[in-house]
């Protein structure tokens, strides 16, 4: 039985997705983020020396970071390929590519852009802060913001007369995805004056097994 070693609010919420796609029977055990921190707890450290989610367990084998994640369930419970094109064709390179580009490209400018807006906030002396202030807005004008443009350009362009991100039919890069469009729908400035990515998260949306591992895993605020 697949575990699924589940933080609230994190990507893990995309291999719930998958598992109901691919309708493989899973369980899932439940860690909370510390409030303060938003740190994933140490338990999920006795999983995997980072600590960090998603992981999952099937028997004996651990396997951790989204990509992977996504590989092995398809290798092992996608035998007639209904989630990932045919190997050696063109709609194969466009999927590796989307599946790679999620957490490779897509999600640092995301990252950074939470980071430097946390930083003015955080605690220190009085006299730092309008240094510190000066600095995070400098970093998110000067390179933050003009990156997060250009990624939302670039993915509103490829989805110009397409329905799904890489072949005619659903595909596990959507789901893949899915974590940092919404992230850009939260916070990096996804709204519908991108028509076509706009029409994309309402169709993730409405799929049955969307919703149904968001019942399974909770409600979660991206990027907060």
């Amino acid at each position: 039985m697949i575990v699924v070693h589940h933080l609230n609010n994190s990507r893990s919420q995309r291999v719930l997705w998958l598992l109901e796609e691919l309708g493989v029977p899973y369980e899932v055990k439940r860690y909370q983020r510390d409030a303060k921190t938003m740190l994933a707890p140490p338990e999920l450290r006795q999983v995997h020396p980072l600590g960090k989610s998603p992981v999952i367990t099937d028997g004996t084998i651990t396997v951790a970071e989204s990509g992977a994640i996504v590989e092995y369930l398809l290798d092992t419970y996608d035998p007639d390929g209904r989630f990932r094109p045919a190997a050696g064709t063109a709609e194969r390179r466009r999927y590796n590519y989307w599946l790679h580009y999620a957490e490779g490209s897509a999600m640092p400018p995301l990252l950074l852009s939470l980071i430097f807006g946390r930083l003015p906030k955080s605690p220190m002396p009085f006299f730092v802060k309008p240094i510190v202030k000066g600095v995070a807005q400098k970093a998110r004008d000067g390179f933050i913001e003009p990156q997060l443009r250009t990624h939302l350009n670039f993915m509103e362009g490829e989805m110009a007369g397409r329905t799904w991100l890489a072949a005619d039919t659903f595909t596990a890069a959507d789901i893949q995805m899915s974590f940092p469009l919404e992230a850009f729908a939260a916070r990096g400035g996804l709204d519908a004056g991108k028509p076509n990515l706009w029409a994309w998260l309402k169709r993730i949306h409405a799929r049955p097994p969307y919703a149904k591992a968001l019942e399974v895993g909770g409600p979660y605020e991206l990027m907060r």
